[in-house]
């Protein structure tokens, strides 16, 4: 079955960085849309960075200019880079691959997740 595997979660300070990866099996990676999701405690799961099958991304306001998105369809991985990191980015982060608008409403895929905690 398809999985998702993130790794390079961890305990961090505050203003530190850290690389989130996520690696992909049994998809054609380079046709999903890859994004990187969190979950805080009580709150909603939200999107953090998307990047296309075109390697586009797009951020959520909050990490504009901290965090990037990139991919390495080679190895079907997709990276999370984070920096300038801050108490409120502690998270479970989830890494989701979709296809569904160019494979069908089942292609649609979710990581195990990951926990970021940065400490002040």
């Amino acid at each position: 079955q398809v999985q998702l595997v993130e790794s390079g979660g961890g305990v961090v300070q505050a203003g530190g960085s850290l690389r989130l990866s996520c690696v992909a099996s049994r998809i054609t990676f380079s046709l999903y849309a890859m994004g990187w999701y969190r979950q805080a405690p009580g709150k909603q799961r939200e999107l953090v960075a998307r990047i296309s099958r075109g390697g586009n991304p797009d951020y959520t306001d909050s990490v504009l200019g901290r965090f990037t998105i990139s991919r390495d369809n080679a190895k079907n991985t997709v990276f999370l880079q984070m920096n300038n990191l801050k108490p409120e980015d502690t998270a479970v982060y989830y890494c989701n691959a979709d296809a569904t608008l160019t494979l069908g409403r089942n292609n649609n895929y979710w990581g195990q997740g990951t926990q970021l905690t940065v400490s002040s």
